[in-house]
Formats: structure tokens, sequence, C-alpha cells
């Protein structure tokens, strides 16, 4: 086995883990905005390409039969690199849309599988006291790789734009070439210094007994606790997030569109540093709070904070979209107010899946609690462009806020131990890089 440490590698495979994720999820709806969509299309298509991280647990099991975790992480790589290059090549021409949309979406089941081997990989390489340590690594990596997505790749995209006398698809083409290229670098990379693990094995499952087990885990998920609790957990999984999910299509289309449009106007590169930088450095230091405080006092003492955390920041784009002016200085301090809650109050979402998530299959119930969290986010996102579209700006923010009152009601319903989240003796570390958007 491969002594290597684990420095070579946990950087790039988790920088290779999140940066297709907000490309797919996020980067997309500026793509389209700026090649001429409307919200309502924009909303719609975009949404459809979270189906991947939805689905994901119906194949989880295949990657642990075939070939080595190793194997899959370096193999998906190397086929986003593929996926880029194939979006670089095609977005000039006149089938620009069907094209990327294609290769959008071979990069999200790419990258959910990526996801599936990467965790897998991490677990069985690292020892607990590995894990523990780098757990936190990891999850910083995630998010400069989320930062780089929206705080460099937009900016540079605006900057070669004016470069080139406004050639959107030029622009991007040339982002996605070199998206291509940084991926298949990653790969080769991952193919010499990725460690070679003796517990990296397939395992000898047939195709009966996969089935077998993938129908335990379903069955089990339903029954470990009281119908009536589980309803609510899964109404709860679905619900949670339902202002966000109206919100995250829209509010970077708001800052983007031109005061002509109700929109704020915002270059790429001011886009870049309000949302992609200084908003996700909120987002981050939301999480820790969150994270410290529901381990010293467990997450049922601070639920509604959270929750309140969650909802009532999203009144910053009431504000920004009532017509008045607005200095940038505003506009990124309010962006980095409502990151700053959604970083915190996401912690109770992240904590009630690893609570009901208790037991056997614990791996893959967490994984079936964040694919209804994503799903809880693509239904309602589909829609929140064609709301825009009929109501403007303003008055969709504040219908966002009305449904705020989803999320009270869900939350009101549930029930968790006092005592979970705290930290005991023995300390245990909690992995919430999720994917979240």
């Amino acid at each position: 086995m491969s002594k290597r440490s684990p420095w070579f590698w946990i950087p790039t495979v988790y920088a290779a883990e999140g940066l297709p994720n907000i490309i797919v999820t996020g980067v997309s709806v500026v793509i389209l905005l700026q090649m001429g969509m409307t919200n309502t299309q924009i909303a719609l298509y975009t949404s459809w390409l979270q189906l991947p991280w939805i689905i994901k647990p119906l194949w989880s099991p295949f990657v642990d039969i075939f070939k080595t975790k190793r194997w899959w992480v370096i193999t998906m790589q190397a086929l986003l690199g593929a996926a880029f290059a194939g979006v670089a090549f095609t977005i000039n021409s006149s089938w620009w849309f069907q094209c990327i949309m294609f290769f959008l979406f071979l990069m999200g089941f790419s990258s959910a599988t990526h996801d599936i081997a990467a965790d897998g990989y991490y677990m069985i390489e690292l020892d607990d006291s590995q894990q523990s340590f780098f757990v936190g690594i990891r999850n910083t990596v995630y998010r400069l790789a989320v930062i780089f997505g929206n705080g460099v790749l937009v900016p540079v995209a605006g900057l070669i734009q004016r470069a080139s006398g406004g050639k959107v698809a030029f622009s991007w083409s040339l982002v996605f070439f070199g998206l291509a290229g940084l991926f298949i670098a990653i790969a080769l990379y991952h193919k010499f210094y990725l460690p070679v693990s003796e517990n990296d094995s397939p395992r000898n499952l047939t195709t009966k007994e996969t089935f077998k087990t993938l129908g335990r885990s379903l069955s089990t998920y339903f029954t470990k606790f009281p119908l009536r609790e589980t309803i609510v957990a899964i109404l709860f999984l679905l619900l949670f997030r339902f202002p966000e999910a109206l919100l995250a299509k829209m509010s970077p289309t708001f800052l983007l569109r031109p005061a002509s449009e109700g929109g704020l106007g915002l270059t790429s590169e001011q886009y870049g540093l309000a949302y992609g930088t200084i908003g996700v450095i909120g987002l981050l230091l939301g999480g820790i709070l969150g994270g410290v405080l529901a381990s010293r006092h467990g997450v049922k003492k601070w639920l509604w904070p959270m929750v309140l955390a969650l909802t009532l920041p999203d009144l910053v784009y009431v504000y920004l979209s009532a017509g008045h002016e607005v200095g940038m200085g505003v506009v990124t301090a309010c962006i980095f107010i409502e990151q700053l809650g959604y970083g915190f109050g996401f912690t109770a979402l992240t904590l009630y899946m690893l609570y009901f998530s208790q037991g056997e299959f614990k791996t893959s119930h967490y994984s079936i609690c964040t694919g209804l969290t994503y799903l809880g986010l693509m239904i309602p996102g589909m829609f929140s462009g064609y709301l825009a579209d009929k109501l403007g700006y303003h008055q969709f923010f504040i219908v966002v806020m009305l449904f705020c009152a989803i999320t009270f009601l869900v939350t009101a319903l549930i029930k968790i131990d006092p005592s979970f989240g705290k930290a005991s003796g023995k300390d245990k570390t909690i992995d919430n890089s999720g994917n979240e958007q």
C-alpha cells in the first residue's frame, strides 16, 4: 500500500469535486442569461441539471461492485475534462443550446459519480484520526472551488467579452477549453499520485445481491422510525429550502440583468466579487459558527435561530429590488448578510439529515436525504423564473418571503433528540460538504 501523504491528493480530489458542481448548478445560470434566455427558460433548464444528484443513490452500490474507487475517481475526472471540451467546441454552433445541455448533464452525472467514489476512497484510504484531521481541509477546498467558479471564471469570461467586443459564446468557449485542460491534467496527476490502497477493491457481490442490498437500504429508510415521523422527515427535507429553491436561480439573474429589465446591472467582475467571493466567505463563516454552536449546545437549542437566519436575510433582496439606487458596497454587504445567514441556517438541515440517517446503512440513508433535498430545490426552482417574469423582481422577492412560512411549518413538526450534535468525550467530526447550492 502506498504511504504517500494525503496532502498530495486530498486538495486536488476535492477541488475536482466542487468545481463541476458549481459550474453545472450555478455558473450555468450566468451562461444562459448571457446567451439571451429569459428567466423562465433559465430556471426550468438549469433546475433539471440537478437531477444527477437527486438520483445518485440509485447507482452508488454499483461503484462498490465494479472496479476500484481510485479507478472511478480518475475516470470521472477524465470524462469531466471531455465534457468541458464538448461545451467549448459546440457553444459557438447553431445547436449550441442542445449541445451544452447534453454536456452539462454529462458533467452532472460524472460529477455525482465522482462524489460517490471520492468519498468512499477517502474513508478507506484514511484511518479515523486522519479522516477527522482532513475533513476541514476537504470542506475548505470544496468551498474554494465554489469561489473559483463564480468568483474567477465569471469575471474572466466578462473580461474576455469586453476585449473581444462582446462575444459571449467565444468567451465561454475559451473558459471551458481551460477547464478541459485543467481536468485532464488533474486526471493524469491522480493516475500517478493517487495512492493504490490495499482496501480499495471491488466488492464480490452478484447483481442479485446488489439489488437485494439496495432494496434493504431503501426499505429500512422508510421503516426505522414510526410512520408519522418518517412522513414529517420527508416533508421537512423536501420543503425546508422552499424559499431558497425560488431564490437561488433568480438572485444571480437579478444581480446581472440591467436596470431596464429590473435588475441591478452588475458587471461580471462585480458579480464575481460580491456573489462569488464575499458571499461565499459569508457562507463559510456562517457554517463554521453554526457547527460550533451546535456542537456546544446541540442542534435543537439552536434550531429556530438557524431557521430564522436561513429565511429572514432574504429580505435584503426585497430591499435591493425596491427601485432606489444602491451602491456596490451596499449590494456586497447585503449579499454577505444573506449568505452568512444561509450558512448558519443550513447547519440545521445538515445535522437533521445526520440524525435521521443513524443506524444501519447510514451512508446510503444520508445519500437519500441529500437526494430529497435536491428534489426540493429542483421542482420549485423550475417555476421560479416564470414567477419572476410575471411578477417582476420586487414582487417576486416578496412572494419568496411569504413562502418562508412553509419552512417554519415543517420545522415545527419535526422531532430531534436535544443531545444530538453535542460534542461528547470522544470527538466526532461531521462532514457537511454535501454539494449544497
